[in-house]
Parts: C-alpha cells; structure tokens; sequence
C-alpha cells in the first residue's frame, strides 16, 4: 500500500512510539491500556502503511529493522510537536498540577533537591517531584522515553546531547565532631594524615579519592578506616568516633553538631550542573523548575 498522510492515523504512531521502546507487544499494550490484539492489529497496519515489518520476533523480544530506528526520532519529535500544541499556553505556578522527575546522587539530594523543595512548595504546592537514582548507563535511554525531566550531574558525566547549565563550583572541607580532640586547633598535614578516614566511594569498595591524589602528589597518605558508599551515614559515624572525613562543604554545613575545617592540603573541587533534554527544552514548566533550581542552588553558596 502507498503511504498516504490522509489515511495515517497518528495513534498508530503512538502504538510504533511504545513498540520502539518496549520491544514487546504485551508491555506497549500495557503501556497504552490497550489489549494485546489491538496492538497486534495496528502493528499490521503499520507494517502496511510503511511497506516494512518494522520489528523481527527474537527470544528476548522484537527486534527493530533498519526502517524502524531510522522511524523512531522523527516518531519521537511528532509525538512531542503534537503534544506541546495541546498543552495550555500559560504556565501558572500556583495552578498547575503535574510530576517533575529528576535524576541525582544522595549528595545531590541533600545539597540542590532540599532547598528546591522547600522553594518549590510555596510556589508551585501542585507539581509533585519525583527523585531517582543516577544510571549513568541508562541516562540517555531514560530522557528518551521520558522517564525523567533533569538529572544533577557534573559536566564529565553529562552526555554531550543534553542541554546542561552549571549550578555551582563545589569545594571540598574537612568534617570531625564538635568536641573532637583536633577541632579547636588548625589541622596539620601531619595530624590530617596520621588520623583515620571515612571515605565515600559510590563503588563502597575503593581506598583511593581524591584526597588521597592530592596527597600522593606531594608524596603523602593518609589512613581509611572505613569506606561508605553513601554520604547520609557520615554524621552517625563521625560522631561516636574520633574519625574524620573530607566531604563537599555543602553537605558540611548541614550538620551544626559537627566541626568544619579547612583540609591542610590543595583538593580539586567539582562542578555541580543539570542537564536536560531536548524533548523538555521549550516547555514553559520545565523552564520554570530550571530556573528555579537554579535559583535555589545559588542562595546556598
């Protein structure tokens, strides 16, 4: 059959849209509250009005054909012209009811997400935030399909597709308890290398950081004692032992029980950024929940 526009029924394109992602009949028919036989039917037509099979039964699934991944962006950004025309024109904060999802690490969670949230719940109290962990694996997959809005990276993790802005420029401190033995007195490099560390590695299995290559550079190391991969059990930890940690000042400053020192040796910060997608890019909402993240990550510095 020749393609004809008149004839194409842009709900075919939203069942080829879930297909493309699903790789299953089932799942795309879950998806789109419809029946298995329904999406089977307007599989066929699919296949008639692009005079392809479009996807290749396998053991794990449906398999796309050439045509059908050279389909999916184009697919992809008519679904999303066509959803930005029935969206209302004004964007009203107070009004608006809908779900923001975003992408961060438990670091980014307590240093940019709090702050947003408490701003965000006076000004937009009917937007719902929905919080993620990253996988940087599936990032790119995950802002496909719409699974989330923004993810709180840094720029060396950021796929360079992404649209992405700079929040902060992060430094590290060194945190201790209150009435620790060294917190009344300036940290030497000695005593910071004699005392034990806590270290957060994201793996919870390395004993080397950043710390540890600033010191390696002037021919010094320091002593972990313990390696988390969370940031969140620091302050329990700190506090019932005479251990120490070098940690993000942002998260430092959150725990008033604690002592903030600066560490006696030079460590390279990071840069805090959020990115998004194209898909979101002109959304007057999400333009308004960036700038506002924004804002927020700012009157922390």
């Amino acid at each position: 059959m020749k393609p004809d526009l008149r004839t194409l029924d842009l709900n075919l394109l939203k069942t080829l849209d879930a297909l493309l992602d699903e790789r299953s009949v089932t799942r795309a028919a879950a998806r789109l509250s419809l029946t298995q036989p329904a999406v089977s039917g307007m599989l066929t037509r699919l296949r008639d009005n692009f005079g392809d099979p479009l996807f290749i039964r396998a053991p794990h699934g449906m398999v796309p054909t050439l045509r059908a991944q050279q389909l999916a962006p184009t697919v992809k950004q008519i679904l999303s012209d066509i959803n930005a025309l029935l969206q209302p024109p004004q964007f009203d904060p107070l009004t608006t009811e809908f779900t923001f999802t975003l992408a961060a690490t438990d670091y980014a969670l307590k240093a940019v997400v709090v702050p947003f949230i408490a701003a965000l719940k006076v000004r937009a109290p009917g937007i719902r935030v929905r919080v993620i962990p990253v996988e940087p694996d599936r990032l790119t997959a995950q802002f496909e399909q719409g699974k989330i809005d923004l993810a709180l990276l840094t720029p060396d993790t950021t796929p360079g597709d992404l649209h992405s802005r700079t929040l902060y420029e992060e430094r590290y401190v060194c945190m201790l308890r209150a009435n620790h033995p060294d917190a009344q007195s300036i940290l030497t490099l000695e005593r910071f290398c004699a005392l034990e560390h806590i270290l957060v590695s994201y793996e919870g299995e390395s004993f080397w950081g950043v710390t540890d290559e600033a010191l390696a550079k002037i021919g010094r190391k320091r002593r972990i004692g313990l390696s988390v991969s969370s940031f969140l059990v620091l302050p329990e930890v700190l506090a019932i032992s005479e251990m120490i940690a070098v940690v993000p000042s942002r998260l430092a400053s959150t725990h008033a029980n604690l002592c903030v020192q600066t560490p006696p040796v030079a460590i390279n910060g990071f840069t805090k950024s959020m990115a998004w997608h194209e898909r979101t890019h002109r959304d007057a909402a999400q333009q308004w929940l960036r700038e506002l993240l924004y804002e927020t990550s700012q009157q922390q510095a």
